[in-house]
C-alpha cells in the first residue's frame, strides 16, 4: 500500500532527471527526497502562483519527478532504464482549484462513472499545516468523531497514545455512509513546529459506504490503488485480472511511537462538502483481527506473485488459441470449398435432357432416339401416328334397326 501522496503526475514534454529537478543525489535517502519534494512543491503550487503559467508547469515536472523517485520499483525502473520503464505506470492527478467549473463537472461525472481520478491536496492546508496555523482537535484512542469538512479543506486531530497501545499497534479509519469523497492525511512533526505530509490514502467505495484506512501494526499492510497501472489497463483491457493485484502498495509508516500523533480529513468532493466519521482503534483489542489481516496480506501477496507466474502461462495458452482458432476457420473454410467443388463434378455426371434441349436431326426429319429411351406417344393416343378417322367412334354407330323405328 504505498501511500498516495504526490500532486500532479501528468509527464511534461520535455523531461529532465527527477534527481536534477528536485536538486537531490542519485544516492539521496527518502526523507531527502520527501523534504526536497515538500518545499518545491510549496513554492510552485498552482494555488499560489494564480497568474504565473510557468510555475504551473513547474509544479507538474516537480510532481512527476517525486512520484518515480518516491516509489522504490520506480526509482529502481528509471535508475536502470531511464523514462520509458516507468512511464506505462505513471498516473494524473488533478488540481481542483485550477480546473474551473466546466473542467471540475466532467472530472466529477468520470468518477462518478468509476473512472479513477487522483486529486491533489490544496497548497494552502498544507502551508497552513507546515506554519503549524491549523486547530486541532483531540481523538481519543477508542472514540470517534463525525462531521462535514468543506471541499478542499481539512479537519485535524490529534492521537495520542501510550507506550503499551504504540506496541500493540494502532489503526485510523474513515468512513462515509453517504458516500462522500475524502482523504486521509497522516502528517509528521516539523523541526520548526509545524506539521509536515508524510502519508495519504484516497477513500474507495465497499459495498454502501466510502472508507480509507491507515494500520500501524508492526507488519506491512496494503492498501488497493485502483489508478496503479490504469493506462496500461486501458490499453489492454483483458489485462485488467491480471493486474489488479498489482495495485496493492506498502505504507510507509508500519508502527507510531507514544506521542501525539496528526491526523487530517480533507474534503476531496468535486462540488459539496464530504461527510465522515472518524476513529482512533487500539489494535490490543482486536488481536484475532490483526492476525488474519496479517494472513490475508501474505496470501494477497502470493497470490499477486502466482498471477504474475500464471499471466505468462496464460498469454502463451492464449495466444496458441488464437492460432488454432484461426486454423480451424481457415480449415473450415477448405473443407466446405473441396465439398462443394466434389458436388459439382459429381452433377456433370448426367444424361437428363429437358424438351428444348433434345437432339434433332434435321437432315432427314428424324429425331434421334436414346438407346432404351421410350418413344413418348402421340397426343391422340395412337401409338404408330396413322390417322384413324375411318374408325367409327362410339357417338357415330350406326346401330341396326334404329332407322326402321324411327322411320
Amino acid at each position: 500500500m504505498r501511500s498516495k501522496k504526490m500532486e500532479g503526475t501528468s509527464a511534461p514534454t520535455m523531461r529532465r532527471d527527477p534527481y536534477e529537478v528536485l536538486c537531490v543525489s542519485r544516492d539521496s535517502t527518502d526523507q531527502e527526497i520527501k523534504t526536497a519534494y515538500r518545499k518545491l512543491a510549496l513554492k510552485y503550487h498552482p494555488d499560489k502562483n494564480a497568474s504565473n503559467p510557468e510555475a504551473s508547469e513547474l509544479f507538474k515536472e516537480v510532481a512527476y519527478s517525486y512520484s518515480i523517485l518516491s516509489d522504490p520499483e520506480k526509482r529502481r525502473q528509471y535508475d536502470s532504464a531511464g523514462f520509458e520503464a516507468v512511464e506505462d505506470s505513471m498516473d494524473m492527478e488533478i488540481d481542483l482549484s485550477n480546473l474551473g467549473t466546466v473542467n471540475t463537472m466532467f472530472a466529477a461525472l468520470f468518477s462518478k462513472l468509476g473512472v479513477p481520478i487522483k486529486t491533489t491536496i490544496s497548497a494552502n492546508v498544507l502551508e497552513e499545516a507546515l506554519n503549524g496555523t491549523v486547530t486541532v482537535r483531540p481523538l481519543p484512542i477508542g472514540t470517534s468523531v463525525s462531521g462535514k469538512v468543506d471541499k478542499q479543506c481539512a479537519h485535524f486531530f490529534g492521537v495520542t497514545i501510550s507506550d503499551e497501545q504504540a506496541e500493540a499497534g494502532i489503526v485510523v479509519r474513515v468512513t462515509s455512509t453517504a458516500q462522500s469523497k475524502f482523504k486521509l492525511l497522516y502528517f509528521e512533526q516539523d523541526i520548526n513546529g509545524g506539521y509536515g505530509l508524510a502519508l495519504q490514502e484516497d477513500s474507495e467505495k465497499t459495498g454502501k459506504v466510502t472508507s480509507v484506512g491507515m494500520y500501524f501494526l508492526h507488519f506491512q499492510v496494503y492498501r488497493m490503488d485502483s489508478t496503479v497501472n490504469a493506462l496500461a489497463i486501458a490499453k489492454d483491457p483483458e489485462s485488467a485480472f491480471f493486474k489488479r493485484l498489482e495495485g496493492l502498495q506498502p505504507c510507509e509508516v508500519s508502527e507510531l511511537k507514544a506521542g501525539t500523533h496528526i491526523f487530517a480529513v480533507y474534503g476531496d468532493n468535486f462540488f459539496k462538502t464530504a461527510t465522515y466519521t472518524i476513529e482512533a482503534l487500539c489494535a490490543k483489542s482486536y488481536e484475532d483481527t490483526t492476525e488474519k489481516l496479517k494472513d490475508i496480506e501474505a496470501q494477497i501477496l502470493r497470490k499477486r506473485n502466482e498471477l504474475r507466474q500464471f499471466e505468462t502461462e496464460y498469454r502463451k495458452a492464449l495466444a496458441r488459441f488464437q492460432e488454432v482458432t484461426n486454423r480451424y476457420s481457415q480449415e473450415k473454410q477448405s473443407v466446405d470449398e473441396l465439398l462443394k467443388q466434389r458436388d459439382s463434378i459429381h452433377a456433370t455426371f448426367s444424361v437428363t435432357r429437358t424438351p428444348n434441349s433434345m437432339n434433332v436431326n434435321v437432315s432427314n426429319g428424324s429425331t434421334s432416339k436414346v438407346p432404351g429411351e421410350a418413344e413418348s406417344p402421340p397426343e391422340d393416343g395412337n401409338s404408330d401416328g396413322k390417322d384413324k378417322s375411318g374408325k367409327k367412334k362410339w357417338f357415330n354407330l350406326n346401330l341396326k334397326g334404329s332407322d326402321k323405328k324411327l322411320g
